[in-house]
C-alpha cells in the first residue's frame, strides 16, 4: 500500500515559458491582424468563409497557448 506516486512534471521545460509566449503572441497578433485587414479590405462578394475560420482559429491557437504560457512565466500556474 505505500506505492510512490511519480511527480508530474512539465513536457516543456520552465526556462522556455518566456521565450514561447513572446513568439506565440506574437504570430498571434500578426494572423489577427491580417485577418482584420483581410475583412476590412475585402468585399462581401469576395469573402471566403473558409480562409476566415482558418485565419481565426490559427489566430485563437496562438493567442491561446502564447497567454497560457505568459501566465505560466509570470509565476500564475493555471
Amino acid at each position: 500500500m505505500g506505492s510512490k506516486a511519480a511527480a508530474i512534471t512539465s513536457p516543456v521545460p520552465v526556462t522556455w515559458y518566456p521565450t514561447l509566449a513572446i513568439f506565440m503572441l506574437a504570430i498571434g497578433l500578426i494572423v489577427s491582424a491580417s485577418f482584420f485587414i483581410y475583412e476590412a479590405t475585402s468585399s462581401r462578394r469576395n469573402h471566403s468563409l473558409a480562409k476566415e475560420l482558418t485565419t481565426g482559429a490559427v489566430a485563437s491557437f496562438f493567442l491561446g497557448f502564447g497567454s497560457l504560457f505568459m501566465l505560466l512565466a509570470s509565476g500564475v500556474y493555471v
